[in-house]
């Protein structure tokens, strides 16, 4: 039986991070819709938006209209200048508007719970807090699926989303993996601990190795960003914190890397 969960500690407080928005700046075109009549069309057609770029100081109407569609629909919209919109285009004709699309439609936290109920198994899943490299992402969505994990979560904001870069480096188990784009991490961790599921974030200060966490029943690993690991707020809803034992002089390990130790760690454990 597993032990009760541990209370938060108030003291355990790190200083807000400022988020690096400079990856923004390198978002791949691939999936890219640039214009009115290609947005248009992709909402029409129920396509899976991830962010709208939309010229500062537009006052068109139409355009506002559009904007506010695809954020009905789910995507994030960015004001940005009308010189970052040219030197993205590749049609050089965007109209004050570029979409990038999703390489594959999202689901829910019940679509994953769900996978685990099918297969009669605990659930196994992995929590990405801003993690803003595709070829991280990618290649977590290839170890989880490989370990045999029910899902992915991600946030709305402050993350790489489905992109074909990603698509490419998870090389093909993004079309077998469930991933889950939510608006708030923290509630989502809270509404699988209200479904039964441990949350064990990993961290280099993590307060147990690895091998002590009880990852057997019901377990979803946080995964911190490249650069600063799991934000504050995360950190402090974690259950438990872990740490991977270092031997060597470099104390940190890549986000994916980490994930793949974890992962088969858990697969260890289950058998």
């Amino acid at each position: 039986m597993r032990e009760q969960r541990p209370r938060k500690n108030d003291n355990d407080r790190r200083p807000e991070r400022r988020f690096d928005r400079g990856f923004e700046q390198r978002e791949e075109n691939e999936n890219q819709l640039e214009g009115r009549n290609a947005l248009t069309e992709a909402l029409k057609s129920g396509r899976t938006i991830d962010k709208v770029f939309i010229a500062s100081g537009e006052i068109d109407r139409g355009l506002q209209k559009l904007a506010a569609e695809a954020k009905e629909a789910g995507a994030v919209v960015v004001t940005v200048d009308r010189r970052k919109l040219d030197m993205m285009s590749q049609s050089h004709s965007h109209q004050g508007i570029i979409a990038l699309a999703a390489a594959r439609e999202y689901y829910s936290i019940d679509d994953i719970l769900e996978t685990a109920n099918e297969r009669g198994e605990a659930p196994l899943i992995v929590i990405c807090d801003e993690l803003s490299d595709p070829h991280n992402l990618g290649a977590i969505l290839r170890s989880a699926e490989c370990a045999g994990a029910h899902g992915v979560i991600i946030p709305k904001r402050r993350s790489v989303g489905l992109t074909a870069v990603v698509a490419k480096a998870s090389a093909g188990a993004i079309e077998y993996m469930k991933v889950c784009k939510v608006t708030n991490i923290v509630a989502a961790m809270e509404e699988l601990k209200s479904k039964g599921v441990w949350i064990f974030g990993t961290a280099a200060e993590g307060s147990i190795p690895m091998y002590q966490a009880d990852l057997k029943g019901p377990a979803a690993l946080v995964i911190g960003s490249e650069g600063d690991g799991m934000t504050r707020l995360v950190r402090q809803n974690c259950d438990v914190t872990v740490h991977i034992p270092m031997k060597g002089n470099i104390t940190s390990l890549n986000a994916s890397a980490a994930a793949s130790i974890l992962l088969y760690e858990a697969v260890r454990q289950r058998g």
